[in-house]
């Protein structure tokens, strides 16, 4: 699509699944004792999966997580790894005209963009950031009518819509009160149209390739220590910077070892490797820390039970190298 091309009737569609027929991956099972684990990976599992592609593998970057002073890393799944196991390339993208046109004009043309925009403006997080909280987020535009204003979205573990007023915002994130405006990251997702042969294989070598490249100590440890030794700073703050503190630390850390534990169990299922204990001690760990597993997080009683995770987390990449 040219740029003279994008018009007010412009109504352009991505082929991904519709809000209305959405249905989530298992990985955002309800049952699981981490639901979610942040909007980029959470995105990515329902784009692959709504792209036919199994998401699991991906995962592998739970093996070379790390905690980084402050925060347990935040996950990604990495651009060699979905090229290596799904043959897709994604690129940061030149935002030089305004951000509704490159999306028009890419999904014209078969390409995918993650977004980020502002959750003050997505429907789907009602009860949290919508209409309430300025904060970033990453989204993939699926379907866009610009006549009728309605926009539909993967965001996290759904597929939504928004309308009116949020579609007038949704891709503007201002930066003062003179309009001025702060172009997104944005990223071009180009999809093979057939995926690279020998899947089991791939996968098998990009879980090595983490593996090579993990902490040289053990990063759980790490998080323990400086969760107890920030205890004194954390039980004087109000319950916003708490949830804050916790999404960055021990959130991320039970999400990611969920992954791993998935990704042990499909190794398990599909490459002939024998990795149900480190499944199980992957998951054993974050239940330490789980969402309901202490009545008051803000407890020192409940808090010095992160010791555990060191305990419970030595054997995990020993045992998963062993197997391999």
């Amino acid at each position: 699509m040219t740029v003279g091309e994008v018009t007010s009737t412009t109504v352009v569609s991505s082929g991904l699944p519709r809000a209305a027929d959405f249905v989530p991956h298992a990985l955002h099972a309800a049952d699981r004792t981490w639901a979610e684990t942040n909007c980029y990976v959470d995105l990515w599992i329902e784009l692959l999966h709504g792209l036919d592609r199994d998401p699991v593998p991906a995962g592998a970057c739970a093996l070379s997580a790390d905690h980084v002073g402050d925060q347990w890393e935040f996950l990604k799944y990495q651009p060699e790894d979905l090229r290596t196991l799904y043959g897709i390339e994604v690129g940061e993208l030149n935002v030089w005209r305004p951000v509704l046109e490159h999306v028009l004009a890419h999904l014209a043309d078969g390409r995918l963009l993650t977004v980020e925009v502002d959750g003050w403006w997505l429907p789907d997080t009602a009860g949290t950031s919508y209409r309430a909280q300025h904060v970033k987020t990453t989204i993939v535009p699926t379907r866009v009518d610009v006549d009728e204003r309605v926009l539909e979205y993967l965001h996290n573990a759904t597929t939504a819509v928004l309308e009116g007023e949020d579609f007038d915002h949704v891709f503007d994130l201002r930066t003062g009160d003179d309009g001025a405006l702060l172009p997104p990251y944005v990223e071009t997702v180009r999809v093979s149209a057939t995926a690279p042969t020998d899947f089991v294989g791939r996968a098998v070598s990009v879980a090595h390739a983490h593996l090579d490249r993990r902490p040289s100590d053990n990063p759980a440890k790490r998080l323990a220590e400086r969760t107890l030794a920030d205890l004194p700073w954390l039980t004087t703050q109000d319950l916003d910077t708490f949830h804050a503190y916790a999404f960055g630390g021990v959130r991320q850390f039970g999400a990611t070892a969920d992954l791993a534990a998935d990704l042990m169990d499909w190794l398990t299922a599909n490459a002939s490797a024998s990795l149900d204990d480190a499944a199980a001690a992957f998951r054993d760990a974050p239940r330490l820390l789980a969402p309901g597993s202490e009545k008051n997080w803000r407890r020192i009683r409940g808090l010095r039970r992160i010791r555990a995770l060191f305990w419970v987390a030595r054997p995990w990449l020993a045992r998963t190298e062993r197997e391999l």
